[in-house]
């Protein structure tokens, strides 16, 4: 029997409401996530107003854990994909949030998804860090996902591509 692949970490960059990170801990642990990083929120660490949004998911956010930096956050992670919509002059590969998740199926090391501000997105000095892109094919006259939603795919497409089996 193959080893389970451990759960990827969520990296939120520079997230601006705790309201989003309490929606995206709630997507998270839909889908068997429980490692939230924040990098810098823009609001400061705890805020009290995730933990209603999050609806239950207190363990996600309870263990969150806070970093100055991306490069910090990401430190001890095999692999980063970084989430954008944009079309960036970036030499990475660009993978669907299935294909994203079937890489980190087949990785023993814990890998990681980047996510970035509700405003902007990822920047560009951002992306540079990821080892792959994910895009989710979208509307192309309509491309904006909220933060919880894209990371809901994302969680949805792990969980997906492992044994989901009912026993």
């Amino acid at each position: 029997m193959t080893p389970t692949p451990p759960a990827p970490a969520v990296i939120l960059v520079r997230p601006q409401l705790g309201e989003n990170i309490g929606a995206c801990a709630r997507a998270m642990l839909n889908f068997g996530l429980g490692d939230l990083r924040l990098v810098a929120p823009r609001d400061g660490w705890p805020n009290p107003e995730a933990w209603p949004r999050a609806s239950g998911a207190d363990r996600v956010l309870d263990a969150a854990r806070v970093y100055p930096t991306l490069t910090e956050a990401i430190a001890d992670l095999h692999t980063v994909y970084a989430t954008t919509v944009r079309p960036r002059r970036l030499t990475k590969p660009v993978l669907t949030p299935a294909g994203a998740a079937a890489e980190m199926r087949g990785q023993t090391a814990q890998s990681g998804l980047m996510f970035g501000p509700e405003r902007s997105g990822l920047e560009t000095d951002d992306l540079a860090v990821a080892h792959a892109i994910v895009s989710v094919p979208v509307n192309p006259d309509f491309g904006s996902l909220n933060l919880a939603q894209a990371v809901l795919l994302a969680a949805y497409e792990w969980f997906q591509a492992g044994d989901v089996t009912p026993e």
